[in-house]
């Protein structure tokens, strides 16, 4: 089981990073977990260019997500949505059949106590409409995710990692036999 971890931040040192580095850390036995960390690099979406030869960072995400069996994907919550970073990483897949299907947990960590519930509805709502497999209990939102990591930046919070911890056991397990 290949999983690919993708943050809504760019920031590298974000918590929502923070919370991406510990999904793989908690993983599963026998799991592959890769952080894909080329959000940053991907072009606006602009539909002309979104063809059988899209630019080089959006085939290079492609190849990624078509090597993963499953995907996570984590999200900020800014301005009661999720940033445009990462809306323009799901707008290059919109019309790629590689990411029918695929099964997704969708995340949010915010350091609000509704734990990015914005964010989480829309992300969930756009890969739903993306016609991903949305695996719900894989999916969570973290709450006060700032009061939850070490003074390095690493979540450290034993009940988020329990709850972490159990979502990546979800994404990881098989899904339901296809009809």
């Amino acid at each position: 089981m290949r999983i690919l971890g993708i943050s809504g931040s760019l920031r590298p040192g974000s918590s929502t990073s923070a919370v991406v580095r510990a999904a793989g850390r908690l993983a599963p036995a026998g799991v592959d977990f890769a952080v894909y960390d080329g959000v940053g690099d991907l072009p606006h979406f602009i539909p002309d260019l979104d063809t059988d030869a899209p630019p080089a960072p959006v085939q290079l995400l492609r190849d990624a997500i078509a090597a993963a069996d499953a995907l996570l994907l984590c999200t900020p919550e800014y301005a009661h949505g999720m940033p445009g970073s990462l809306k323009n990483m799901l707008d290059w897949l919109v019309s790629w059949p590689g990411f029918v299907g695929k099964r997704v947990a969708v995340l949010s960590a915010s350091p609000s106590a509704q734990g990015g519930h914005h964010a989480h509805a829309w992300l969930l709502q756009t890969v739903t409409v993306m016609s991903a497999d949305v695996v719900a209990e894989a999916s969570l939102m973290i709450p006060y995710v700032k009061k939850k990591l070490d003074p390095n930046g690493e979540l450290a919070d034993p009940e988020t990692e329990r709850m972490l911890a159990a979502a990546m056991k979800a994404l990881a397990a098989p899904g339901p036999p296809e009809p």
